[in-house]
């Protein structure tokens, strides 16, 4: 098993012998030497090779083991390894992609999209794409930190659903015994169960969503951060997101600076950090909005013009409150004061994050959901009776938390796109491959 990695050449004493596996990122060759970088997951290092054991065939990819000696290079003073064997492991029989998949291109220009994505599989191994991918590590490690620290119960709910949060054609439809079901779009439903035995509950997984939309925030498949909490009221769920928000950006902040330089953009941690974050109320974003000239209706969700204006207006996150109902999901309490709007909230996120996650106040009264399913075309459907039942059996004040794990990553980070925050996204209108 390998024990030696490439980030403890760099901490080495000169002259010590080492036997390092890694891989070939760049080859040069001089008059008497060839020098290669190779690297593995902790970085890359300089090997220097002799005339006379350099292997035939050399190419970028490879997989070596390298037998040597560590040497400081007096031109950068930093360490590398003096080879004396070098043996090819794996070799490259393939055509070699160009841009290579470990080469220092720019991953992200819009002009590499389709070619990265049809070969994902080996540029999964891209430095850019490396970093992201611990971007997600690290921060899917601190979400879930977060709930233990704050007693949650972690509750693994399934997959496949008779129950959609939004209409058919959103869904994506699968046949299991004959029966006509769905991949989960949301796992709240049967988080609301959970709630009634554990009180604090959360999950994160997969959702899929099979309506078509093409934005840099949107996927077929991505990853929901789904909590429920009993006993809490609307008022009290702000607090409870803003310090997760907070808490998750002070835990991947300090481990991020590798990450960061190794992906070129600057984070947006100080603005996770801002809570409590200002509020407007949906009526008033509408008004606020139209007054500089922008264009909102009624009734729609705000686009990403008004989006991006609220949050420079208000120079941090912003919470847009008292969602109007016909655009909101059928669990969601309805406003006594304004039944036009519902008792949910989004966060929007500046630096082009748009909307993050969402909060609701959700309904306890069996016929106001029953009201509500009607609205959606869902009251004569049998699937939800189970879901309408916990409003007859002890039910009690909740609240849910809704946070899309990528959305998330993508903004602190500044990702120009979500797929960058997943191994291997599945994207809207494009052929699963890999």
């Amino acid at each position: 098993m390998k024990n030696l990695f490439v980030r403890n050449i760099h901490e080495m004493e000169i002259g010590k012998t080492v036997e390092l596996f890694a891989w070939i990122k760049g080859i040069r060759t001089g008059k008497a030497y060839t020098f290669l970088d190779v690297c593995d997951s902790t970085g890359v290092v300089q090997v220097i090779l002799g005339d006379t054991i350099v292997p035939e065939g050399l190419k970028l990819e490879q997989s070596l083991k390298i037998n040597g000696v560590t040497h400081r290079n007096e031109h950068t003073g930093a360490v590398e390894i003096a080879a004396d064997t070098v043996e090819i492991l794996g070799d490259v029989t393939a055509k070699l992609l160009r841009p290579s998949p470990r080469s220092d291109f720019d991953l992200f220009d819009s002009k590499y999209v389709n070619f990265v994505q049809e070969n994902r599989h080996l540029f999964i191994r891209n430095p850019k794409a490396m970093a992201a991918l611990r971007a997600r590590d690290l921060v899917k490690r601190a979400v879930h930190a977060w709930f233990a620290k704050n007693g949650f119960t972690e509750i693994t709910a399934p997959i496949l659903t008779p129950v959609l949060l939004y209409t058919e054609d959103t869904g994506i439809h699968v046949n299991v015994n004959d029966q006509d079901i769905f991949l989960t779009q949301c796992v709240a439903f049967y988080l609301e169960s959970a709630v009634h035995a554990f009180e604090k509950v959360y999950n994160i997984g997969p959702s899929f969503r099979g309506a078509e939309s093409v934005s840099p925030r949107h996927l077929t498949e991505y990853w929901h951060v789904k909590a429920e909490l009993a006993f809490c009221s609307f008022e009290e769920i702000f607090g409870v997101v803003e310090d997760m928000i907070r808490f998750i950006a002070e835990q991947v902040a300090p481990q991020s600076d590798a990450i960061c330089r190794d992906l070129g953009l600057e984070p947006t941690f100080a603005d996770a950090m801002k809570a409590p974050f200002p509020r407007i109320t949906y009526r008033e974003a509408i008004k606020l909005c139209r007054a500089k000239n922008i264009d909102v209706q009624f009734g729609k969700s705000l686009n990403g013009e008004a989006e991006a204006f609220l949050t420079e207006y208000f120079n941090a996150p912003v919470w847009v409150t008292h969602n109007v109902r016909s655009i909101e999901g059928f669990p969601y309490k309805i406003c006594e004061f304004d039944e036009e709007l519902t008792y949910t909230a989004d966060l929007i996120a500046p630096a082009g994050g748009g909307e993050i996650l969402g909060v609701a106040d959700k309904i306890t009264d069996y016929d106001e959901l029953t009201l509500r399913l009607a609205e959606k075309g869902k009251e004569n459907n049998p699937g939800y009776e189970w879901f309408r039942e916990l409003r007859n059996y002890g039910t009690v004040p909740h609240c849910g938390i809704g946070m899309g794990l990528e959305r998330l990553i993508k903004w602190l980070y500044r990702l120009p796109h979500v797929r960058e925050a997943m191994p291997f996204p599945r994207s809207m209108g494009r052929k699963i491959y890999p």
